[in-house]
């Protein structure tokens, strides 16, 4: 699936609208979002729109110092999830040092849903059932936004391809 955002703001909408769309785990894993493209892509004002739809107050920054953060969920419409992980990989040189953060354990925690900010760095130890979203820079607003088929197939009601 492959949409254009036309503003930062139409991207944090389609997180938003995500997040609000997200349907129960099936298997025994955490939900994970890699988030791949180019600095200044979409990937952190997206998570800020899902972060929204999950019902997160808190304002979301991208943790490229701090590497992970977590929030705690308190949705009364997402009650299987517990927590959702924010991982930046920019900083990242070896995988060995996001593994050392638990990142497997994370990752294998039904109740938790995870987005990976530059998971092509570390896209050997990414688990199969990762949800890969691209974005690319078109031009100041624009975006151009690639969803794996797998997040409109298991997670989202079929709306014949729609999203909002």
């Amino acid at each position: 699936m492959e949409i254009i955002t036309n503003s930062s703001n139409q991207t944090k909408k389609l997180g938003e609208a995500l997040a609000k769309k997200i349907k129960s785990r099936k298997k025994n894993k955490a939900l994970v979002l890699g988030l791949s493209g180019d600095l200044g892509g979409g990937k952190t004002t997206f998570l800020q729109g899902f972060a929204k739809g999950l019902g997160i107050k808190k304002r979301v920054l991208s943790p490229t110092f701090l590497i992970m953060k977590k929030f705690e969920l308190n949705n009364s419409t997402i009650r299987q999830f517990s927590n959702f992980y924010h991982f930046d990989c920019y900083r990242i040189k070896k995988s060995k040092e996001i593994l050392d953060l638990g990142f497997k354990k994370i990752t294998s925690d039904p109740k938790n849903i995870v987005a990976v900010e530059w998971a092509e760095r570390i896209k050997k130890i990414m688990p199969r059932n990762t949800i890969w979203i691209k974005f690319e820079f078109i031009d100041e607003n624009k975006r151009k936004i690639r969803i794996s088929k797998l997040l409109q197939t298991s997670f989202l009601k079929n709306n014949r391809g729609r999203i909002i």
